[in-house]
């Protein structure tokens, strides 16, 4: 765990609400799986139906209310004031739970089916308020760390729930055990929600009516009016898709290919959870606390590769093992355990880094209704990870290790097609590799860019890198105004389009009215727009005069303007100073960078000289 990550658990604004939500992911795995033990090993004559009919339909109940309620739950997270409302749906789950416990100890089964119901409505409502909490109890640059914790945490609840309901129905009074269990653990969760700040609502003003199919259709649309907010709910399912995929699949693929016993089935799940959770812990070390999608292709190749190499290192033969000692202890099966543990740890990293965007780009008016449209298209998708499994084992007759295969190749398929769909991406991935291996860098004052808005940024102009490197550094995308040799480019030229880059010829007065007319538009839409007002790549190390187009753009466009300066690149090989960029061999690597940010200058006090002597302050004798 992260020195960053450990002070989120000593602060009341964070800790509280960790322990609410992981004894809601607890509590909802030890009811859901003693209850499906008890089933499975209870006699035809307890039942009423058949125990396959029972577990399907358990599953179903438990996902129905995603689909029925979550808009309702998103509309009533952004009225009213979160905590409240977490306490509220917290109560509820105690007297689920109470109702529950009875129908544990009269082995009320029809009962507890429609308890799974109403679980499955409360893990609704909650999970909307849940998510939108964060980025209103968090600073920007924790919101990368709080998410890595409630991932991880989520999946080791997962992980502790699921083994101590084995654990539970293995004991003597069972039954007992689990409806105390369940309802002291509800008891809990809600007792640390009493503990969570005030968190005020994000439209106390929006009008709720109980239409769960328009508002269903409301809440949808508004998670597809932002593209990057709905490719991240994509993503975000997709990985649940898989996820499920893997879960449903452990205890055949475990019996039918590894001999394992469901004690081994219980070590896979284990981890397949701790790769998860180590993912998610160290993505925010990755990302230097904050909001890098740049690993999130990095967590996409992981899942293909290890899901792959796991399904195809099955040793040729294999004895029965009868205890999970056995099992654990056999060498043979040591890589397909490490290629496991990997696997997880890839979807820790391709998950949270787009649970932060989605949060950040969310309008705090809407927040609780995107993480709304989010559960539905995670049910969605979960729904649609069973029905691939039945056609593919069922009517294809394909293997499970067939099957995984399957799903690692359409993952890679995937990744290549959000790839070209949305080049930035791509563009980050690159960034973060150049970053985290031929340069150190270090962020300095970066708060002063705006969360949401237009703004413009200048900043000096010292190498071919410069651009990449202010792409990393920036939580949110930046348009950059390029030279239009250089954007129109033949192999770039769709990479750089689709990456939002607004080509300038200074020689066409064209092509100058055009790139005004675009930064404009750019600016009014409220995205982020750099240019670098020398116009050309320092040849000495030292500043050019700034030209008058940031006098015209600001003119046009009275928005914010973000000085900004790169230091420690002079010398670097894209730079100029042997004459010209990109000239024999490197000579330095690993080499100290520093882009550093000063407070925003209004447009109406903004102008070229004025904003020429900011950048060079900000630079200072570093070149």
């Amino acid at each position: 765990m992260s020195q960053h990550q450990t002070p989120l658990l000593k602060q009341r604004r964070f800790l509280p609400y960790f322990v609410t939500q992981f004894f809601g992911a607890f509590n909802d795995n030890i009811f859901k799986n003693v209850l499906l033990l008890f089933v499975a090993f209870s006699g035809s004559a307890i039942l009423p139906i058949s125990s396959h009919l029972f577990i399907n339909l358990a599953a179903g109940l438990f996902i129905l209310p995603f689909f029925l309620f979550s808009a309702s739950a998103g509309v009533l997270a952004d009225k009213y004031e979160k905590s409240w409302f977490i306490r509220k749906v917290k109560l509820i789950e105690i007297a689920i739970m109470c109702l529950g416990a009875i129908g544990f100890i009269t082995e009320s089964y029809l009962v507890l089916l429609l308890m799974l119901f109403l679980m499955g409505t409360q893990s609704a409502f909650f999970g909307p308020v849940k998510y939108a909490l964060l980025p209103q109890q968090l600073k920007a640059n924790e919101l990368v760390s709080g998410n890595a914790l409630v991932e991880a945490g989520t999946f080791l609840a997962i992980l502790v729930g699921t083994i101590g309901a084995g654990v539970i129905a293995s004991l003597d009074h069972a039954k007992y055990i689990a409806a105390t269990c369940v309802v002291v653990f509800s008891v809990c969760g809600y007792l640390a929600s009493r503990f969570i700040p005030k968190a005020p609502a994000g439209n106390p003003h929006i009008h709720f009516t109980w239409h769960p199919i328009r508002q269903t259709r409301h809440t949808l649309s508004i998670a597809k009016s932002d593209r990057a907010i709905f490719l991240c709910i994509m993503a975000i399912s997709w990985f649940w898709f898989l996820g499920a995929t893997y879960l449903t699949q452990f205890p055949n693929f475990t019996k039918l290919h590894l001999n394992g016993t469901e004690s081994a089935v219980s070590f896979l799940l284990a981890l397949f959870s701790v790769g998860i959770a180590l993912g998610s812990l160290s993505c925010d070390k990755l990302s230097n606390h904050h909001i890098e999608i740049g690993i999130v292709p990095i967590g996409s190749l992981g899942i293909t590769l290890f899901g792959y190499l796991m399904a195809t290192s099955i040793p040729a033969s294999l004895p029965i093992f009868h205890q999970m000692s056995e099992f654990v202890l056999y060498q043979p099966l040591w890589p397909l355990f490490c290629y496991l543990l990997l696997l997880g740890a890839s979807g820790g990293v391709f998950i949270v880094p787009l649970y932060a965007l989605m949060q950040q780009r969310a309008k705090q008016s809407q927040r609780a209704q995107v993480i709304a449209a989010l559960n539905i298209y995670n049910s969605l998708f979960m729904v649609g990870s069973a029905v691939l499994g039945i056609v593919c084992l069922s009517l294809l007759e394909l293997s499970i290790t067939q099957l995984f295969i399957l799903i690692s190749v359409i993952n890679l398929l995937t990744a290549a097609f959000v790839f070209l769909q949305v080049p930035i991406f791509a563009v980050r991935l690159l960034v973060w590799a150049l970053t985290h291996t031929i340069y150190r860098v270090r962020h300095t004052n970066l708060n002063h860019i705006p969360e949401h808005g237009g703004a413009l940024i200048v900043c000096n102009h010292v190498s071919y890198m410069d651009a990449l490197l202010l792409s990393a550094a920036s939580p949110r995308l930046i348009r950059f105004v390029m030279e239009e040799d250089y954007a129109n480019f033949p192999i770039l030229r769709g990479f750089l389009k689709r990456a939002g880059v607004i080509p300038i010829c200074a020689r066409n007065r064209r092509s100058i009215l055009s790139a005004f007319n675009e930064v404009e538009h750019a600016l009014n839409e409220g995205h982020l727009v750099c240019i670098f007002p020398e116009g050309r790549l320092t040849a000495d190390g030292e500043m050019n005069e700034f030209m008058r187009g940031l006098d015209i753009i600001l003119k046009r466009s009275p928005v914010p303007v973000i000085p900004m300066a790169l230091k420690g690149l002079w010398g670097s090989y894209f730079s100029r100073c042997k004459g010209r960029a990109c000239k024999g061999l490197p000579s330095r690597f690993w080499s100290r960078l520093e882009i550093e940010a000063g407070p925003a200058i209004a447009s109406k006090d903004a102008s070229s000289e004025l904003m020429f002597e900011k950048v060079a302050q900000l630079r200072g004798d570093w070149r």
